[in-house]
């Protein structure tokens, strides 16, 4: 089977479980129409339970049928294809399946899909920064998440930051405590969202005082909506402390 017949065999596989309500739904809660950010994104709706239950049943599926499927106008075929791209990831950095060079090509792929726009809505990027370039760049340089933030591409800038998920979930906040000043003046929603979660789980699984700290420094010149999520475990005399120096 080529890889047109392969990812022609995971199209039918979601259109298999897919619903028109849901499609409906989804369009909404992702804000698909004009001016909005998802404005002209497909769905057929497919929730990510499914999708990733169809996703596993692909196990070997040829990279470029991955990348028929990331070019996809269909919003559950990329996050299909993204699915399969962090397992062929996983796979090539397990012990027993370990692989650099499978590995260091997964991750050139996933780039590749995030600059040609593909990796285009919150959830995409939210199932596949951390997991994928995150994990890659533990113990290499992380310019490339720097350059990510300053980019003029809202998802771009997001995956910079959900990159950094990956270094809190080993006990490491530095780089999330270097980038988080670089986007206090960022003007969407979306941005504010991620910031202030990563900073929550900063003091959540890193240091409390890591987060005060920053908080301390920061907090009168961020946004409300990254305040409030960074703020989330804090104690509500803390919150209110915080709130008061915007």
């Amino acid at each position: 089977m080529d890889a047109e017949q392969q990812a022609g065999a995971v199209v039918e596989a979601l259109a298999a479980v897919a619903d028109a309500g849901d499609a409906e739904f989804l369009g909404g809660f992702f804000k698909t129409g004009p001016g909005q950010y998802g404005e002209g994104d497909v769905f057929i709706g497919v929730r990510v339970p499914a999708t990733r239950k169809v996703a596993k049943a692909f196990p070997g599926i040829d990279p470029a049928a991955i990348d028929i499927l990331l070019d996809s106008p269909v919003h559950e075929h990329r996050l299909a294809a993204l699915f399969l791209l962090r397992a062929r990831f996983d796979r090539a950095r397990a012990s027993r399946t370990a692989d650099p060079s499978i590995e260091a090509a997964a991750v050139e792929q996933y780039l590749a899909a995030v600059r040609r726009g593909r990796v285009n809505n919150w959830d995409l990027v939210d199932s596949s920064a951390d997991q994928i370039l995150g994990q890659w760049l533990l113990d290499k340089p992380r310019d490339l998440l720097f350059e990510f933030v300053r980019s003029d591409v809202l998802w771009e800038r997001r995956v910079g930051v959900l990159a950094t998920f990956a270094f809190i979930r080993g006990g490491d906040a530095s780089t999330t405590l270097q980038i988080a000043p670089l986007l206090l003046d960022d003007r969407h929603d979306l941005m504010h969202k991620a910031v202030g979660w990563m900073l929550r789980e900063v003091g959540k699984r890193v240091d409390r005082l890591l987060l005060t700290g920053f908080l301390d420094e920061y907090a009168a010149r961020m946004p409300r909506t990254m305040l409030s999520y960074a703020c989330e475990h804090l104690t509500p005399e803390e919150r209110a402390q915080y709130r008061a120096l915007r």
